[in-house]
Parts: structure tokens; C-alpha cells; sequence
């Protein structure tokens, strides 16, 4: 049985607190009598609605997260991988201790009239912020408008409603944790919207001297999401991809215990795109990782990702 009590610090949005949960119940169910407790933070990418980039990129949302469990206030913190920077080691004294069973990759269109990306007029305002969504957008329906839209899921839903865009696209998995996949009007297939790199994986990061909480959450991982992981996050390190990159990609483990790794890097118009796709045999994930980055970086990403701003 491990510590009585563990502290799980967390964003305070809606789908942050709803990622939590979903952690304290797997503990519960593999420790019953096991106590958790929420300690909320307000980071100051959720502070700040401008530009991430302007706020040192992705880990504004993670830089208090990891502050109060340096500080010892908490033993455990709850990220989407997608929201952890690569392109620089994690916190020092912190390691990933699990990484949990992956959730649906993909990306969604909301339409409040049900429409799909084939069927909304041209000039429709699409609401997002992200690189890899816009450029990919501007490739497949470049009659679209692309309007920047931040906040968390719940947030821009509202500005939806408000008629600040005529769409969202937003991830499936993050629809299913706050429990609105009713609004989904259309689920984009990964061809079509290749998924961010850790797309639909939650980690749990730890002090690296605190063993006992280590060896709790260790049990919650799942070896498929930390093969799947691994590859990706090694591949955007190589690239040294920062958040204003727009790098898409995924790893696939198969049932027969074969890994493939997919990944693209666009120019922001989509105008250029590079594409790499190998399968790693007996290759480890962070050499998959490694080689399809060098496939990228000899077709020229090192002097995309260098041109855009960041």
C-alpha cells in the first residue's frame, strides 16, 4: 500500500480538474482506501490570452504546476503530453513516472449546425490558435478562415456561442473529458488533421527522489502509450520543435509489438510540407524517434522550423 495520502496539483480549468479525476479514480480502484486531494494553481498561460509564444510557449501552462511539486506541495502532477515542452529536459528533480492509456488522437469539428469542413461556406471562421491546425487547414480547405481562438475547450465554446467564429476545431479526447462530444459534427481522420505530438496521453510526473508515490502511479501506466510517447517526444527533441512549430505526428504500437512513427512539418501556409514514416523492427522508441527526425531534418526541417518566429 503506498502513502495514505497523495497530492495531485492541477490546473484549475474544468478539463484539467476533469484529467485529475480520471487519475484519482484509477488509483482508488487499484488502492482501495487510498486518499487523494486536488491542489489547484492558475498558470499564467491560463492567465494570459495573447500570444503563448510571448510567454516562453507550452510551458506556461506547466511552469507553477512543476514549481509546487519542487516545493514539495504536491507529490504528483497531471499533464497532457501535448502541453510539455520537448525541445528542453524536463524540471530538474522530476521524472515521468507514467504515462496513462491513450485517448482518441484525432481532432473534431463543432459546428452548431452540424456542418463538416467539406460543407462550410467558403469564408467561414474557423476558431484556433494552433500552427498545426492552421497550416494543415490552409493544405485541404484553403477557402477557410482560420481566426485565433484561445482559452481552454469550455472557454471557447462559450466564444463560439458568442459568435466570435462559425466552427472550432478542437481535440476529440478533450470533448470526451469534459463530456461534450455532442457537439462533434465531424470527426477529421488523422490524414487529414495529423495529431499534435503526445495527442491524447496524460503523464504523471513525480519528484524523482519521492520512490513511494513513484511506485503508486508507476502501476497506472500503460507500456503502449509509454512506447508511443517516447518515440514522439524524442522525435520533436531532435527537431527541437518549439510551440510555434507546426510538427504533427504520431507513433503506433501494434498488437504483434511493431512500432511505427508518422510525422510532418509544414511551412505556417502549408505551402511546404515535409513527411516521414518509418517502422522501428527492434529498434527502441527514442531510436524511431531519432531516425525520423533525421529523415526530416535531411529534407530540410532544421531550416523551416528555424525561419518562424517564436
Amino acid at each position: 500500500m503506498p502513502t495514505e495520502l497523495i497530492r495531485i496539483v492541477s490546473r484549475s480549468s474544468p478539463m484539467a480538474l476533469a484529467q485529475v479525476e480520471r487519475v484519482r479514480a484509477e488509483l482508488a480502484a487499484r488502492y482501495p482506501g487510498i486518499r487523494t486531494e486536488v491542489v489547484p494553481v492558475t498558470t499564467s498561460g491560463d492567465r494570459w490570452m495573447g500570444d503563448l509564444a510571448k510567454l516562453g510557449g507550452k510551458g506556461a501552462f506547466t511552469k507553477e504546476v512543476d514549481a509546487a511539486l519542487l516545493a514539495g506541495e504536491a507529490d504528483l502532477a497531471v499533464h497532457c503530453v501535448k502541453d510539455v515542452p520537448a525541445d528542453r529536459p524536463l524540471p530538474a528533480g522530476t521524472v515521468f513516472a507514467a504515462f496513462l492509456k491513450r485517448d482518441d488522437v484525432r481532432d473534431a469539428l463543432v459546428h452548431p449546425g452540424g456542418l463538416t469542413l467539406d460543407t462550410l461556406p467558403p469564408g467561414s471562421r474557423i476558431g484556433t490558435s494552433s500552427v498545426r491546425r492552421i497550416a494543415q487547414l490552409a493544405i485541404s480547405h484553403p477557402q477557410l478562415v482560420c481566426v485565433p481562438m484561445r482559452g481552454n475547450a469550455n472557454r471557447r465554446l462559450e466564444k463560439l456561442a458568442a459568435g466570435e467564429a462559425d466552427a472550432l476545431l478542437l481535440a476529440v479526447s478533450g470533448l470526451e473529458r469534459i463530456g461534450e462530444t455532442a457537439r462533434i459534427s465531424e470527426t477529421l481522420s488523422i490524414e487529414t488533421m495529423c495529431p499534435p505530438i503526445g495527442a491524447g496521453v496524460l503523464a504523471l510526473q513525480c519528484r524523482e527522489e519521492d520512490t513511494t508515490t513513484i511506485a503508486a502511479v508507476t502501476a497506472l501506466g500503460d507500456t503502449d502509450a509509454w512506447r508511443e510517447t517516447t518515440a514522439e517526444r524524442m522525435l520533436l527533441h531532435v527537431l527541437q520543435g518549439h510551440c510555434n512549430s507546426p510538427i504533427a505526428g504520431y507513433a503506433r504500437a501494434e498488437r504483434d509489438g511493431r512500432l511505427s512513427l508518422r510525422a510532418r512539418v509544414f511551412t505556417p501556409d502549408g505551402k511546404t510540407v515535409l513527411d516521414a514514416h518509418e517502422w522501428a523492427g527492434p529498434l527502441d522508441p527514442a531510436t524511431l524517434g531519432t531516425s525520423v527526425a533525421v529523415a526530416l531534418l535531411r529534407q530540410g526541417a532544421r531550416e523551416l522550423i528555424d525561419t518562424i518566429p517564436h
